[in-house]
Parts: structure tokens; sequence; C-alpha cells
């Protein structure tokens, strides 16, 4: 599936984007159309396995990226409990590999992460100084790759949070699916954090790196965190995707403990994004206008 979109014979950058086939890889594609004058190369595992360190190591030596966006990752949680090993090889390992490929280079390296890496029994919104404390297998792996990024000085780290996109599975299509299919569904209430629009991720992160390339902002390493703005229980994102789409089905609130898990879920997960908004001046709208603008691009 490699896919390289070349804007003009003269980049200004060359930006690699592991990962390709998932929800944020093809909003990056989708939002690269707008951006001239950048050389995209989008990879999923058939054209670069980040877990084989030789390939990964010659991929980038033959390339060159200026740019890489790390979007490949093991993301099934309750998978992760009985395959810990399957999550850390692509999670942990596959960014080490990466981060030793370019050890040596000028390369910048976004690395996406996520709010599992918290224990969510916090009562304020996390930023980026909160102790990580992941409760599962998962959290642990996303961790662990963390770390390995941290080890290279131009890497940084993005947190989000529930993810989706009119792209991939994810919980508003399967909500859309569900509420077509039936009168009445149960969604849990007691668990709180703020959906992502992976094209609102998307473009947040090209609006960072054209802004380095370009001198407006200076690119700087480490942790931050990013989802859509507001906070809500799954019942109430069900709710607003319900009535958003028009669908006659009711939602009634439940708790988590009606739908029990392998993999336990933070209680809480709501990031906090003023370091991301003030560092490179990024706006960000409110999840519930967002899940509008999804749902009017899916009809």
């Amino acid at each position: 599936m490699l896919t390289i979109i070349s804007k003009q014979v003269h980049s200004m950058a060359t930006i690699l984007i592991t990962g390709a086939s998932g929800q944020l890889g093809k909003e990056l594609e989708n939002a690269s159309g707008s951006y001239f004058g950048y050389e995209f190369i989008f990879t999923d595992i058939s054209d670069l396995d980040i877990t084989d360190s030789s390939k990964v190591c010659s991929f980038i030596r033959n390339n060159k990226p200026d740019w890489i966006i790390n979007c490949a990752a093991w993301n099934f949680v309750d998978k992760a409990e009985s395959e810990p090993d399957s999550a850390m090889l692509i999670n942990g390992t596959g960014v080490s590999n990466i981060v030793a490929a370019i050890m040596e280079s000028e390369c910048r390296f976004i690395h996406i992460s996520s709010d599992y890496v918290f224990n969510g029994m916090a009562n304020a919104p996390y930023d980026e100084t909160v102790p990580p404390d992941p409760l599962s297998a998962y959290g642990r792996s996303k961790l662990a790759g963390e770390k390995y990024a941290l080890n290279y000085y131009g890497s940084m780290i993005i947190r989000t949070s529930w993810l989706y996109s009119s792209f991939g599975d994810n919980f508003l299509k399967t909500i859309l699916k569900k509420a077509s299919e039936n009168e009445q569904l149960n969604v849990v209430f007691d668990q709180t954090g703020t959906p992502t629009y992976a094209a609102d991720l998307a473009g947040a992160i090209l609006t960072i790196i054209a802004g380095v390339i370009r001198n407006q902002v200076a690119f700087n390493t480490g942790i931050y965190h990013y989802s859509n703005e507001g906070v809500c229980s799954w019942y109430d994102f069900a709710k607003a995707i319900i009535e958003e789409a028009g669908l006659e089905c009711r939602v009634l609130p439940v708790l988590s403990g009606e739908f029990p898990s392998v993999a336990p879920r933070p209680a809480y997960s709501v990031l906090n994004k003023n370091k991301i908004k003030e560092n490179y001046d990024i706006m960000i709208p409110h999840w519930h206008e967002s899940v509008k603008k999804c749902i009017s691009k899916l009809k």
C-alpha cells in the first residue's frame, strides 16, 4: 500500500507515516492534499514492518525522511491481556527500532500514544507532568513506546483519547450501526473522557510540522496531550451521535460492571491540552462540533 504523494520536485520536507491504513493514518493522507511542497510517504505493515529492525533501518536509510509520524500500533486492548508480547512488540519494540534507525540523523519524530498510560483515578484533567500508571497490558506497552521515543532528542509524543474517524472501526461507527438496528442501547456512563476526531488530530500534527518548517514555531520536544475540547461519558457520546444522525434509538446509561471487560479501562481520562495549545498555537474544536463534522462526512 506504499503511497508516495509528492507536491513538487524539490520538496521542503519528506514526511514518513507508519501505520497509514489506520484511522489517523488515513486522516493524515486525506489532509496531506492541502500541504504543497512536501513529499509524503504513507506505509502500512506490508511496506514497512516496524517490528523488523533491519527493514526499518534500510527503509529509513533509503528514503531519508525529515519527519516520521508513527501511527503504527497494536490497539486490541482486551486481547493485549492474553497477548502482552504482541502488544509490546509493536507498541514498544517497534518504536525502539525507529529510534535506533534515526539516532544519528536530524529527523524529527512524532509518536502517537494513549490516555491508557494513566490509571484513571484522577478527578482533574491529566497534564503531562502526572506520572503514568497504566492498568492494562496495552497501557504498559504504550508507556514502553513513550520511553523508547524519549531516548531520542528529536521526539514529540502526542497522547490522545477515544479516537474515532469516518475511516476504520471505532465507537462512533459502531453506535451508528447498532442504533440503526436496535430500538434501545445500553451504554456506560461511569467512564469519563473526551472523544478525539482523528481528522482534527491529523490537522494539528500537520499544522505543527508546517509551522516548524516555515520557522513560525520552535519544535519543542517532549510529551503533549491532544483530544477535542469538552468532557463526556461514553453514554453522552453515544447520545450525541444518535441525535446528530437523526436515528430513533433510546440510549440508557449503565454502569461498567454490566459490561465486564478483560482489560481494565481508566474511569477518568480527560486530558489537559494547555501545553500543545500554548506551544504550537493550536485551536482545538469542541468534541460535539467534531461529531457533527464526522457524521456529515459519513452521510
